[in-house]
């Protein structure tokens, strides 16, 4: 704790905005009251506020000095579907609903950022605090840039954080290329005629077709893709019929395929359906698919992250700035504005987590030691980004 430290000074503070909001979660494109209160303290410090983009987004502008550059610095709005068993005093009060992956702490950081810079402007040009609805599974960054966020707040460059669980703590770990993987979703339905187990004959079995296609399918990554190139391919769900003594007439699968090459969508997509006929064929069924393009790979910009890295070493000391590690198979929308505007995206190292502690899990708690190092980043970040021109 330095001496006369603002950072020192807000972090309470912030630390109360993040238990506020955990309190009160809200589901994507449904933060109203968390937009609400987001805007609320946006105009208590004095900044330009917009509301409303995207559906709940919100940007406040803060401007210093007459430079004409101007970033974004993001956070997300929206909690999870998940039950909360925590235990926390400042648990979760909606059924259901909990801020299981650390949007509470994102918004209340990127709050205690906007405060500090408006209390000490020491940069030249032009800050926009990007709030975003809807990042878990809901492109909620393209709604709003589809809604003129990059028209209206016109940026050079865009960064985000996320707290990191099993990152060592303290860590902010960014890096050039793809950090975080793109995501592709697909049902498939294998469909024949139904019959009684006693009279297989009088029907066809889409559960041996269905079958079939869960272990040939594998053959995508073991197989057809070069095994340096990473590439997931899961079937999460599978369901098919509801009595002990009949072979159904469907079954239903569901899955994603995870990569960083955006040229695997195009190729999981091809040969999931050829798999999925070619079985169909052999069986005697009919095959149906539906491939959904989800978020594209997160591919942080060279000079986004010389910026991020150099803001990191300056908040936290060089040894602790990770520019060379692997990137995640999870997903992220902060990837669509990245891909508009240029940018970088950094972890958070929040230490060690045991079973169902970690991102999404219903005990998970967000490790609020990373406050006032998120607080001296983005200040720093901003201070890097846009610098004052020297004193002549």
């Amino acid at each position: 704790m330095r001496h006369n430290d603002p950072v020192a000074a807000v972090t309470p503070e912030v630390i109360a905005w993040r238990h506020e909001i955990h309190a009160n979660p809200e589901l994507g494109f449904r933060e109203h009251e968390t937009a609400r209160f987001v805007a609320g303290q946006l105009r208590s410090f004095g900044l330009e506020v917009h509301e409303g983009i995207g559906g709940t987004g919100v940007v406040g502008v803060l401007r210093s000095g007459s430079g004409p550059r101007a970033i974004g610095l993001r956070a997300e709005l929206d909690a999870l579907p998940v039950t909360e068993r925590t235990g926390l005093t400042y648990a979760s009060k909606t059924d259901g609903v909990m801020h299981a992956c650390g949007h509470d702490g994102h918004s209340a950081m990127l709050l205690g950022a906007a405060k500090l810079l408006s209390q000490s402007p020491d940069f030249d040009g032009t800050v926009y605090f990007l709030f975003q609805p809807a990042e878990e599974n809901e492109g909620g960054s393209m709604r709003m840039i589809e809604d003129g966020l990059f028209r209206r707040f016109p940026v050079e460059t865009v960064y985000a954080v996320h707290n990191w669980p099993g990152l060592a703590f303290g860590t902010i770990a960014t890096r050039v290329g793809p950090q975080m993987a793109a995501v592709d979703n697909f049902e498939l339905r294998f469909s024949g005629t139904g019959a009684h187990v006693a009279m297989p004959h009088l029907g066809d079995d889409p559960i041996l077709a269905a079958g079939a296609f869960i272990g040939a399918v594998q053959r995508i990554v073991s197989r057809a893709v070069d095994p340096q190139v990473p590439l997931v391919v899961s079937l999460t769900q599978i369901h098919g019929g509801n009595v002990g003594n009949i072979v159904p007439g469907e079954v239903w699968l569901q899955g994603t395929c995870r990569f960083f090459d955006p040229a695997l969508s195009d190729t999981c997509e091809r040969l999931i359906g050829e798999i999925a006929e070619g079985i169909a064929a052999a069986h005697g069924v009919t095959s149906r698919l539906d491939y959904k393009r989800g978020y594209p790979p997160l591919i942080n910009t060279a000079g986004a992250v010389a910026v991020a890295a150099q803001a990191a070493g300056a908040a936290v000391g060089s040894e602790q700035v990770s520019t060379a590690f692997s990137p995640s198979l999870g997903c992220e929308d902060f990837a669509y504005m990245i891909g508009a505007a240029g940018g970088a995206y950094a972890w958070i190292g929040a230490g060690a987590v045991g079973p169902g502690e970690g991102l999404h899990g219903d005990r998970y708690v967000f490790n609020d030691g990373i406050v006032p190092i998120v607080l001296r980043y983005w200040t720093s970040l901003v201070e890097t980004a846009l610098p004052k021109a020297p004193a002549a």
